[in-house]
């Protein structure tokens, strides 16, 4: 018979067993918990990273494009001191995409169907900095496949560094400057023949005057010119042609004045004191309409005066009155070309915006978003590259500017006549 030590001795052995097993079997449950645990959080995690690599691509990048339209972007001023001309830009290019939305859209052959053009627009303000901050907006985060804008040359040359940044094509429809295209961009082009021609054509327009006797030989000529880029190419297009052909004219006198200036008393003054035969200013529209306002207060007589691309505007019409019957522009694009593509597109935009189309300023948008069109259309594919490469080969035979063909150089500007 087992003593009372003994079978309490087995007694605890025998719990100590039960507590053993019961450990092994809690520390072997603790043990599956966390393997489980360890395998439901790998998993979760290969979930998640699944659902990661659906989502982030388009993070970054904006939004990402859609296969049901084909987004451009479009930076013009709209309101501040270019308001105007940025206007009637941006109604060239609204225009051209309404006729190619009622044609059903431009074919994309990569997809087998036709997709509707969406305007992507910003209003730049008429600030430099503004305005190449919202061409990178539009590439980054609109997924634009182009950017058409950059009226006058201190807004295109600040857009004008975006598009290879980004590798994203960008027509400017409104900057001519010769800097803009000498930088060596390959994403860059341009419906504005360059500045200098302008001022070339200038001259060569005041030299046909002398050839056949309306002016006489050796005229002396004073020269106003914005301190900007376009100032200074509207200055060398002159002494270009001045140069080639000695005897014609000389210049007397060449200065520069600051882009949105108010007071041109001083100038102004300086070119009376000249005694020169001919005024030529190279400004922009309102500077344009303020000199010459003060010129006329001047009371100072000229045999020709110009204000380089400047000249038939409505508002300068209407501030200046008959002040503005004398004045001669050469211009990139003129409602008296006798084409009929240009009858036709006088039509279509009086229809289309209520009123007549305004200097040259709709037109060059007008056939930049034509172009495009074209070469998106060329291209068979919304791939960027590959349109840009079809608008260094685009050939519009029916053009509205001058010669009726556009074509973009090398540099990607055209060359048209004035």
């Amino acid at each position: 018979m087992p003593t009372p030590s003994s079978t309490h001795t087995r007694s605890l052995d025998a719990c100590d067993a039960t507590n053993r097993q019961e450990a092994a079997v809690a520390s072997c449950t603790e043990c599956d918990l966390r393997k489980w645990h360890s395998v439901s959080i790998r998993l979760l995690l290969l979930v998640l990273l699944a659902l990661l690599t659906l989502v982030l691509p388009g993070c970054g990048k904006g939004k990402k494009a859609g296969t049901d339209e084909i987004r451009i972007g479009v930076v013009l001023p709209i309101s501040g001191r270019e308001a105007k001309p940025g206007q009637y830009q941006r109604e060239g290019i609204e225009l051209a995409i309404h006729q190619i939305n009622q044609s059903g859209g431009i074919l994309v052959k990569e997809l087998g169907k036709k997709l509707p053009v969406k305007e992507v627009f910003y209003d730049d303000g008429s600030d430099q900095a503004k305005s190449a901050g919202l061409v990178e907006r539009a590439i980054t985060s609109d997924n634009v496949v182009a950017v058409l804008g950059g009226y006058s040359t201190a807004l295109g040359e600040a857009e004008s560094v975006m598009p290879d940044r980004y590798q994203t094509p960008w027509i400017t429809t409104g900057a001519a400057a010769t800097t803009i295209f000498s930088r060596g961009y390959q994403y860059i082009f341009g419906t504005l023949s360059p500045t200098d021609l302008l001022g070339y054509t200038t001259a060569e327009f005041l030299g046909s005057l002398v050839d056949h006797k309306k002016l006489r030989k050796g005229l002396k000529l004073a020269l106003a010119l914005e301190n900007t880029d376009h100032g200074v190419d509207y200055g060398k297009g002159i002494d270009k042609w001045i140069q080639e052909h000695p005897g014609y004219f000389s210049v007397v006198f060449s200065e520069k004045f600051e882009l949105g200036s108010t007071d041109f008393s001083g100038l102004l003054q300086k070119v009376k004191n000249t005694r020169a035969d001919i005024f030529l200013a190279d400004a922009h529209l309102q500077d344009y309409i303020t000199m010459h306002r003060q010129y006329i207060q001047t009371g100072m007589y000229h045999q020709m005066i110009s204000y380089g691309a400047r000249g038939p505007e409505a508002d300068a019409r209407k501030a200046l009155g008959d002040a503005t019957n004398y004045i001669f522009a050469g211009i990139w694009w003129s409602a008296k070309l006798p084409y009929p593509q240009v009858n036709k597109f006088v039509a279509d935009y009086q229809a289309f915006t209520g009123h007549p189309p305004d200097s040259w300023y709709p037109a060059t948008a007008y056939d930049a978003m034509r172009a495009l069109a074209t070469a998106i259309e060329q291209a068979g594919s919304l791939n960027k590259n590959a349109i840009r490469d079809q608008l260094r080969n685009v050939e519009l035979k029916d053009s509205l500017l001058p010669g009726q063909v556009l074509r973009f150089g090398k540099n990607g500007q055209i060359n048209a006549t004035f």
